[in-house]
């Protein structure tokens, strides 16, 4: 019996090296090789400005505080993502909005945003669920033609005129819409490093800017590289040297700065990224599709349409006239052969974080159906095609023991 894993990451010499590079520098914490990897973002992705942090989640609080999003605020998000697109409005005080997402591709539906629109809708975080890009050119559209409805408070919310549309893309760097970065159709997009994202520094994220000209990019910028680190005025980098060690500290920031030592991880992963990275996990997502194409009991996921091109970063099949019952069933039997699966998600409405605040999935059919029957199959850079032909196989014996 074969085990495989989920999700393992790639570490090989290249990314051992060069983290030993970084701790034989004597410099760890923030510094030049985060800078390095934040101009390394800028250039795949086009984008006016990043920030690296230490994780997507710490990235969207910053963006939602940045915009002013506060009490009385709301902020409309998808029901059916990770628990942190919609945790980080309530760290703002704010109200998530949930809306269903889409049968086909499981990213925001659009119609829902629109009905939901209001006098106190602050933001729109879309969700690139997979990889897959979210519409949002569509999003974006919306956004402006409700702009009659927008009621600002603050400078920075008189300055944008409109909802701030935010792209929870952690699943998506290197995801393409219209030929483009998909990044470059959001006013901002953040990425995720974690350990299982396509591209990690162990822990991390990036914030990628790309604010109409009439904000000033760099400005944005400063703002948030100061509130990542306490609000101070310099960071370590411009604290180094003679003479430079005064600061001050101009607002209550917070903490979550991206050290070097990680980033020495992400300047590897990011130099082969879309030539290496992107490229073999699409030949492992189409082996998948290849070898279920004739399995009726399960209905395969895209990753490339007309317009999107998507970052191959979840495999999610769904079951088809399944219950609950039978998907954890087949998770089981699964495991038991050595093969480890996930779900990707259990819908916010479930957790008792958001059930205890009144949200009820039955408001979120879509998403309540996708929850019984998807699976997440093991999707990583270091899987063989004959592992994928493995799990392949056995899913096959599965369903014929679960549905005969």
């Amino acid at each position: 019996m074969q085990k495989i894993a989920f999700s393992p990451p790639r570490i090989d010499k290249a990314i051992i090296d060069s983290v030993v590079s970084a701790l034989e520098s004597g410099w760890i914490t923030t510094g030049p090789k985060t800078k390095a990897l934040e101009r390394a973002i800028v250039e795949m992705t086009d984008s006016k400005t990043c920030l690296c942090v230490n994780s997507a989640t710490a990235g969207m609080e910053l963006m939602l505080r940045w915009f002013g999003v506060g009490e009385g605020d709301e902020v409309i998000v998808p029901s059916f993502t990770y628990c942190s697109t919609a945790n980080v409005v309530v760290h703002c005080g704010a109200k998530p909005v949930m809306v269903d997402v889409n049968p086909d591709d499981l990213c925001i539906d659009i119609n829902e945003v629109s009905s939901k629109v209001n006098a106190r809708t602050k933001a729109i975080i879309g969700v690139d669920l997979a990889g897959l890009p979210a519409n949002t050119e569509a999003l974006m559209t919306l956004v402006k033609q409700k702009a009659d409805l927008f009621t600002p408070n603050g400078e920075v919310q008189r300055e944008l005129g409109r909802m701030l549309l935010m792209t929870d893309a952690a699943h998506s760097l290197g995801a393409q819409y219209k030929g483009l970065a998909a990044s470059k159709f959001s006013d901002v997009s953040v990425y995720s490093f974690h350990a299982v994202k396509n591209l990690t520094t162990a822990e991390g994220g990036a914030i990628n800017i790309n604010l109409p000209d009439t904000i000033d990019a760099d400005q944005v910028y400063k703002y948030l590289n100061t509130m990542s680190l306490h609000g101070q005025s310099k960071d370590a980098l411009e604290k180094f040297g003679k003479g430079s060690w005064e600061y001050d500290v101009i607002d209550a920031g917070y903490k979550c700065n991206l050290p070097d030592v990680l980033s020495a991880i992400g300047l590897v992963e990011i130099g082969r990224y879309e030539s290496d990275t992107l490229v073999k996990r699409k030949a492992l997502f189409n082996r998948y599709l290849e070898q279920l194409a004739k399995e009726n009991r399960i209905e395969l996921p895209f990753m490339e349409d007309q317009e999107r091109i998507g970052s191959y970063h979840l495999c999610l099949i769904r079951l088809k006239n399944a219950e609950r019952k039978h998907r954890d069933t087949i998770i089981d039997k699964l495991s038991e052969r050595g093969i480890s699966t996930n779900v990707h998600y259990k819908p916010l409405p479930l957790l008792s974080a958001y059930s205890n605040r009144g949200y009820r999935i039955e408001d979120y059919p879509v998403s309540a159906q996708l929850f019984n029957s998807i699976i997440s199959l093991p999707l990583f850079y270091n899987l063989s095609m004959e592992q994928v032909d493995y799990v392949c196989s056995n899913l096959k014996e599965v369903l014929d023991e679960v549905f005969g």
